[in-house]
């Protein structure tokens, strides 16, 4: 059995003999990825600055709200097999979308006049479509495609959606844990992906 033709799972991560499209793929993929991790930390930042104290005082630490289907990587995740690291990556970044949405429609209604952020919250959601569905592709040439589709996260609507201040409150709350877990999964896919580019980018 050819190194191309072997188990994923069981060859070290510096070691795979790629075809060209398949080596520009990653390569194109990865960059995209470390564009994203950049744009996120903008994102994060700049979400900070429109809710008003206590968001972005020193010492504020707001609780990290529940999201059904989402959660960060877990510190287990760096142990898996690469092909399950970017099994999860893909999982994750198919359920980002809908949340990023989800934070806009409500970010319109609370900072209306913060065009910059939404439009930002409207490019997040769009490019993670993107880098999703390219790591589906890089994980298909692999021979290593993902597992199914993430059902849309509905747990989220009625805070979303709340009017109260505390509706309001846990709204912000729950859209910063929306662009924290955006970071943090793109930043953990490029990680990811930069195992597979040949010359071993961490």
């Amino acid at each position: 059995m050819s190194q191309r033709e072997g188990s994923l799972d069981h060859q070290t991560d510096s070691s795979f003999s790629f075809l060209p499209h398949l080596e520009a793929k990653i390569r194109q993929t990865h960059n995209l990825a470390r564009l994203l991790t950049k744009y996120a930390d903008q994102l994060l930042e700049e979400y900070v600055q429109q809710q008003g104290e206590p968001f972005g005082l020193p010492g504020f630490s707001p609780p990290r709200l529940p999201l059904a289907g989402l959660s960060g990587p877990a510190p287990s995740h760096a142990g898996l097999p690469v092909s399950e690291r970017l099994r999860q990556d893909a999982a994750a970044l198919s359920a980002l979308p809908a949340l990023l949405d989800a934070v806009r429609r409500r970010q319109a209604e609370l900072n209306p006049r913060a065009p910059r952020l939404l439009r930002s919250l409207e490019d997040a959601a769009r490019q993670v479509r993107a880098l999703g569905a390219a790591v589906e592709t890089v994980l298909a040439a692999l021979g290593a495609a993902a597992r199914g589709p993430v059902p849309e996260p509905v747990a989220t609507s009625a805070l979303f959606t709340s009017n109260s201040a505390a509706g309001v409150f846990s709204a912000k709350v729950l859209g910063l844990h929306v662009c924290s877990l955006y970071g943090e999964w793109v930043s953990r896919t490029e990680g990811d992906l930069g195992q597979l580019v040949p010359g071993g980018v961490a």
